[in-house]
């Protein structure tokens, strides 16, 4: 579960590699980016955005390895959830929620939902998304 609190913006990388190929005690805010670039042919790399302005805002997200996830939430008490761990297809999307108290859980992947756009404005809004 990703909690982030006012004006916080998080990249997270997922890679695939062996643990004896990394000196994990060398991974740092300086190094990730050479550490990932050394490993890009031996491995499938995710890269998911998350930014959240607001207060108790929280994103979930259990993803495949092809999965590129865009995320905003811009107001307080938002709640977002994408599994897509279940398939190997490769997914993007981009989700903003502007207003308060809104939940978007979406569940699965599939063609029709590959590139899916979603913009939600408002307050108290509730949407459950099941692609299979």
């Amino acid at each position: 579960m990703f909690k982030l609190g006012w004006s916080v913006s998080t990249l997270f990388f997922f890679f695939f590699v062996k643990s004896q190929q990394v000196d994990w005690d060398r991974i740092n805010s300086n190094t990730i980016l050479n550490i990932i670039a050394g490993h890009q042919s031996e491995q499938i790399m995710t890269l998911s955005e998350v930014i959240q302005i607001g207060d108790s805002n929280n994103a979930d997200l259990f993803i495949n390895a092809k999965t590129d996830v865009l995320v905003r939430q811009i107001g307080d008490y938002n709640s977002f959830y994408f599994i897509n761990s279940f398939t190997d297809t490769e997914t993007k999307a981009a989700v903003t929620t502007q207003g308060n108290n809104n939940i978007i859980d979406i569940t699965g992947s599939n063609s029709i939902s590959d590139g899916l756009k979603m913009n939600v404005r408002g307050d108290n809004v509730t949407i459950f998304m099941r692609n299979y």
